[in-house]
């Protein structure tokens, strides 16, 4: 009895219809997620509370909060700092779990999007 499939690639069409499902479903979580961190916020302090920052998912600053504590015209150089401090780490929360959503709906697939070729 002959055998299925004997030229190469003879299964392909089903996985391949099936690769490119899976890249349309992966592509709209991908778009759907991002949407929803766009619309985010994430909030961080330095100084002790001092300075406080909120930044969107866009990476855009939506607000600074700043302490009259530390508004010290003699100063003006840690006031900076606890500007960018917060700033940067608010950046980073956001970046973090944009990452962790990403990573959960490719399942940490890199490089081509994950595909093995």
């Amino acid at each position: 009895m002959a055998r299925r499939g004997g030229f190469p690639g003879g299964g392909m069409p089903g996985n391949m219809n099936n690769l490119m499902k899976q890249a349309q479903r992966m592509q709209k979580q991908m778009e759907e997620k991002t949407k929803e961190l766009e619309e985010k916020t994430w909030e961080a302090s330095a100084g002790g509370g001092a300075v406080k920052v909120i930044v969107n998912g866009k990476k855009e600053v939506e607000s600074i909060k700043i302490s009259e504590e530390v508004v010290d015209p003699d100063d003006i150089e840690m006031l900076e700092d606890l500007i960018v401090a917060a700033t940067n780490e608010a950046l980073r929360a956001m970046e973090t779990e944009s990452s962790e959503v990403m990573g959960e709906i490719t399942g940490g697939l890199g490089g081509l999007g994950g595909f093995p070729f």
